[in-house]
């Protein structure tokens, strides 16, 4: 079913609401918007989507978790393994813009149900792969990808029509935490189980039953259709009132763009297209980080003498849980510094966004490559160091949606977000776990076999996302000479 992608007006002069006071009795010859702010139903749809989010990230890191032990039980090298990564990556960057596309003419509930259902079944039949089916097992992590598309080109798009402006990044703001929580709980949950039972196949089977309770909360709480906002809206509303004119039979109200045409105004959007590419540095950093950070301290560990080996079959770490208890900690106090600081700045500096941006990429560069020059000798500097780089890297998650939010008109929010996925995966993760480990490979083929060499292999190749995160500064502070024209034009 197609959703109502306009204002839903029959009656001359007619006054309209959004969300749940949609459904209002009108009250006279006009119909006022609340001003006691959002309904509490709007709170409790963000609420499924942020707990939908969540129980997507996990999914997505519990690989990451127990990367030693499906090293280990598939007999992958470090190429072979970062590849694992970059499958479910790429499937999800390319269906990406399908249901981005999809997003912006048909029905979002349905397709978000279709995604966490189909998501969640394949996840579960992972948990039952044999070792001698290790394509099987590829392929089950690119169906994942898919699935995960479809959530997070939509669900976005759904908060920002729930919440006026300023609630909006607020909202954004909550909804984007769950990313670093979502990803360290997927490192807790996968070393937690792989510990608890002696099976890390455990750990596949534990994200499918909650989202099977995402699922049944999204059926009962997010309405069928979901009204969109228009520009006209987020500006009227304002004043607590929008008057919709009457139309002439036979006129279409909402002209339908094709998707070549949303592409090529898109590209003209200067400031999407430089904080795109910020996004992807972004992405390669925290793609790399994710997949090998908790194997490189492993190793780390093993040349200074405090760990032994691993040799038996269940190889039981606790880098993936303190791993994971940062990723967490940094990334509730990043997001929420960073819409914070964006909140104060943006009353004395328009270009606040993609200053705060562009300082806090640079910062984390830094911090990553000192932890990469003191991990042979203090394993706790690294760790601190490694944590204040992904505190700075989460500083800039909900602001660049909220960027995408203002410079892009409405009708092209969810195909905007789905290329944005597209070209920062492309570009960014989908290829930085393989790229490493094909560098950590080549590293160890020129040297004798051991376990220095296996260490120096990934702290010299590591050494790549010092210098993208100095690239992506520099993207969002050519964002920073657009960002006011751009958002004028959106506006208008």
């Amino acid at each position: 079913a197609h959703e109502d992608t306009g204002l839903q007006s029959q009656l001359p002069l007619e006054e309209q609401n959004y969300g749940a006071t949609a459904a209002h009795v009108r009250q006279g010859p006009s119909m006022s918007v609340s001003r006691n702010g959002p309904p509490r139903r709007h709170y409790a749809i963000a609420a499924v989507l942020c707990y939908a989010n969540l129980i997507n990230f996990m999914d997505w890191f519990i690989i990451p978790g127990i990367l030693l032990d499906v090293q280990k039980y598939f007999d992958l090298s470090d190429g072979d393994t970062g590849l694992l990564q970059t499958v479910f990556i790429l499937c999800y960057m390319l269906a990406a813009p399908i249901f981005g596309y999809l997003g912006d003419r048909y029905n979002r509930k349905i397709i978000l149900g279709a995604g966490i259902f189909f998501w969640s079944g394949v996840t579960l039949g992972s948990s039952f792969i044999s070792e001698l089916y290790y394509w099987i097992f590829f392929l089950s992590r690119g169906l994942v990808g898919i699935g995960t598309a479809s959530y997070s080109t939509i669900a976005p798009t759904i908060i920002a029509d729930l919440f006026e402006e300023g609630k909006r990044t607020t909202m954004l703001s909550v909804f984007y935490i769950f990313i670093p929580v979502g990803s360290g709980l997927g490192y807790v949950l996968a070393a937690g189980m792989a510990e608890v039972t002696g099976d890390w196949h455990w750990a596949f089977r534990i994200t499918p039953c909650m989202g099977g309770l995402a699922l049944v909360l999204l059926i009962l709480l997010v309405p069928h259709r979901t009204q969109r906002r228009t520009a006209a809206h987020r500006a009227l509303s304002i004043s607590g009132t929008i008057r919709v004119a009457a139309e002439k039979p036979g006129v279409q109200r909402t002209a339908k763009t094709t998707w070549c045409q949303d592409v090529t105004s898109l590209a003209k959007n200067w400031s999407f297209v430089w904080s795109s590419l910020g996004l992807t540095a972004m992405a390669f950093v925290t793609g790399a980080l994710g997949m090998w950070v908790p194997l490189f301290l492993y190793r780390a560990q093993v040349v200074q003498g405090l760990v032994s080996p691993c040799l038996q079959e269940s190889c039981s770490s606790s880098n993936s849980l303190i791993f994971g208890g940062i990723t967490i900690g940094t990334g509730i106090l990043g997001v929420i510094a960073g819409a914070e600081v964006a909140r104060r700045l943006r009353k004395i500096n328009n270009k606040a966004d993609p200053l705060i941006c562009a300082t806090s990429m640079f910062i984390s560069a830094l911090c990553l490559y000192t932890a990469l020059v003191v991990a042979q000798t203090n394993i706790v500097s690294t760790f601190i160091f490694i944590a204040f780089g992904e505190l700075f890297l989460s500083v800039n998650w909900a602001i660049v949606t909220d960027i995408l939010l203002y410079v892009v008109t409405p009708q092209r929010q969810s195909t905007a977000i789905a290329l944005q996925i597209l070209v920062s995966h492309l570009l960014g993760d989908a290829g930085s776990p393989y790229i490493i480990g094909i560098i950590s490979n080549a590293i160890q083929a020129k040297n004798a076999v051991s376990f220095q060499w296996s260490f120096w292999s990934m702290q010299y190749s590591f050494i790549l996302c010092a210098f993208v995160g100095v690239f992506g500064a520099g993207f969002f502070l050519l964002t920073s000479f657009y960002i006011e024209e751009d958002r004028k034009e959106a506006e208008r």
